[in-house]
């Protein structure tokens, strides 16, 4: 293995919790890679992909002090498949080189432990493939529903359409090599992924010729 850990991917539907899972495994002292951070750094004012996006969607998805209204640039792709896919096409190559350096740094530091990219459309992009592992963080459509009405305010309709926007979580779990159930309550989701942590920990340990604990 070229890098001295183990990289897992953590992905799931939205609204199915995958932020509560990233940062249960944040304090198990695994690093955590956000896509929605790296997301974030690559639209900011003067960088590349702003530009591009500015020139494509217009001075409406600009806010006043100049930084981008990602909320309403994410309404207007949510509602087109087409003008979501050209948004990617500017947005996931600039994503990919600072996901690149961010792992440079860490094989550059020595890092041996377990190493999480957090992203929710990673099985869509084909990325998942990239990963040492993958980890998909599931709930009933029912529950995510509902989730998401009330993390966002929105309506029955429009958290049906932004749910019917990315692959079903059934069909990622099939994909998975762990699933954590966060259907239920915080205790149980917090055990499943201790249990997640122990074993990918235990693999890494394999990998790099150390007994298991």
């Amino acid at each position: 293995m070229s890098r001295p850990f183990l990289l897992v991917g953590l992905t799931g539907g939205i609204a199915t919790g995958k932020s509560t899972v990233a940062k249960m495994l944040r304090e198990l002292g695994c690093v955590i890679i956000d896509a929605d951070v790296l997301a974030r750094e690559v639209v900011e004012p003067r960088e590349p992909a702003y530009e591009d996006i500015v020139a494509a969607f217009g001075s409406d998805v600009i806010q006043a002090n100049g930084s981008l209204d990602r909320k309403r640039l994410g309404a207007i792709v949510f509602a087109d498949a087409a003008r979501r896919k050209r948004l990617e096409a500017m947005t996931h190559p600039r994503i990919r080189e600072r996901f690149a350096r961010r792992l440079q740094e860490l094989t550059e530091q020595g890092f041996a432990g377990l190493v999480f990219f957090d992203a929710a459309v990673m099985i869509e992009s084909g990325n998942y493939r990239n990963m040492d592992r993958l980890v998909v963080v599931a709930t009933d459509e029912a529950t995510q529903r509902e989730r998401l009405q009330g993390r966002d305010g929105i309506g029955a309709d429009e958290a049906a359409r932004r749910m019917a926007s990315q692959m079903p979580v059934a069909e990622k779990a099939k994909l998975a090599d762990h699933v954590i159930d966060n259907s239920v309550d915080r205790a149980a989701t917090e055990r499943q992924v201790r249990r997640v942590h122990e074993a990918l920990l235990a693999e890494l340990r394999a990998r790099q010729g150390a007994p298991a604990r």
